[in-house]
């Protein structure tokens, strides 16, 4: 018990960081090695100051994204930090309910997030350019990513009971 019980507290913080990481790296959508949109800004790489130049992103679908990606990591950093405490204070033999709900919900915004950048990504890029030539980016396949891990292991804590 002991065993999974570390198991699920490493899976915990690596979902947690790689969901930090999806949420606040900008490789939501590559277009070029020049050029990458995140949820937070459009930027492209300026050759000649070899500096990125970024503008923010003022459309209605990224910012439910953006509140529902915040969301998740709230949710899943509270979800830790209730873990914590009832290490300490649950009796023998309690579950862990509130932890695994509060990850179980982060798993579900994360899930919402990412459908709503797949399906109207056309909206939220809002470009002249055919979005054949771009490509998504590794932020928002560790977005995906987070979603199967953050539902098992709400799925675990709720199942996972207190030992001595």
């Amino acid at each position: 018990m002991v065993l999974l019980l570390l198991c699920v507290t490493v899976m915990h913080l690596v979902t947690l960081a790689l969901l930090l990481i999806a949420t606040l790296e900008k490789s939501w959508w590559v277009w070029s090695d020049s050029e990458v949109t995140d949820l937070w800004y459009k930027c492209f790489h300026d050759n000649t100051t070899d500096e990125w130049l970024c503008a923010t992103n003022e459309i209605d679908w990224l910012h439910s994204i953006q509140a529902l990606m915040v969301l998740s990591v709230v949710l899943s950093s509270i979800s830790f930090l209730v873990f914590v405490g009832q290490l300490f204070t649950l009796s023998t033999g309690g579950l862990f309910y509130l932890t695994g709900l509060c990850q179980t919900f982060s798993g579900f915004a994360a899930f919402a997030a990412c459908l709503i950048f797949t399906f109207r990504r056309k909206e939220i890029l809002d470009d002249v350019r055919d979005l054949s030539t771009g490509h998504f980016g590794y932020c928002f396949i560790m977005a995906w990513v987070c979603v199967p891990l953050l539902l098992l292991s709400g799925v675990l804590y709720v199942h996972l009971r207190k030992k001595q």
